[in-house]
């Protein structure tokens, strides 16, 4: 399976103003997602998109390739992920490059689990899925089993249901994005406009060191995390 390793990378970060190649334990954000591409066998290629000169320039300096500046269109605080995936596929396919599979690789989650990449690969191949994503587990007290919605004025179980599970034992595993790893089939992404299709698989990264970089809040549990590390 040919898989197309996508890093997105935009300039215009209003959170952590340049977050991307901002200093993160002494390295650039953006390495810690090139690190792990690194030590991947099994994407084909992978590529960085960006809006911005100077993070595709980073980049390059730390050995990831960057075919394209990405057009102001889709570099926009409301752009979608699929719509840079599916600017970066047609960007191939004009020179009839074709991807069976694209990984999409988030830099604002850093601490990825060395090999992370390559099982989640595996897995998806395996699996036959439309997509595979890396999600971590949900503690038990917001299973969407226990977590309550408002509609006029009052609240009803998220889920639907009109009686509580009362017993935690009972409450069935749920899990949330982590947004480390999206996989999904360049068939599900340009047929269906979609990242997840109808058979989505997972494999789980709840054991790993998580942040999602978006605040400032968040830069700050990132560099505490890196202490604790050392």
């Amino acid at each position: 399976m040919r898989i197309l390793g996508i890093i997105p990378a935009r300039g215009g970060s209003k959170g952590i103003p340049g977050k991307n190649i901002k200093l993160l334990g002494g390295k650039p954000l953006l390495v810690y997602t090139i690190d792990s591409v690194k030590a991947s066998e099994l994407l084909t290629k992978c590529i960085l998109s960006s809006d911005s000169e100077e993070i595709i320039n980073s980049g390059k300096k730390f050995g990831v390739e960057a075919p394209f500046i990405r057009p102001a269109e889709f570099a926009k605080d409301a752009t979608a992920s699929i719509d840079v995936i599916k600017h970066a596929l047609e960007f191939f396919a004009a020179s009839n490059e074709h991807f069976d599979a694209v990984c999409l690789l988030q830099p604002t989650t850093p601490f990825r689990i060395t090999g992370l990449i390559d099982d989640a690969i595996r897995k998806f191949e395996a699996g036959n899925f439309d997509s595979l994503l890396s999600v971590r587990e949900v503690p038990h007290e917001f299973n969407p089993h226990w977590v309550f919605e408002e509609k006029n004025g009052r609240l009803q179980i998220a889920t639907g249901e009109k009686n509580i599970i009362s017993r935690r034992q009972e409450l069935p595993k749920a899990f949330h994005r982590d947004g480390a790893v999206y996989l999904t089939k360049t068939e599900v992404i340009l047929q269906e406009n979609s990242l997840y299709g109808n058979r989505i698989g997972y494999i789980e990264n709840s054991d790993a060191d998580y942040v999602n970089l978006d605040t400032e809040a968040d830069w700050v549990k990132a560099e505490k995390i890196l202490k604790t590390k050392s």
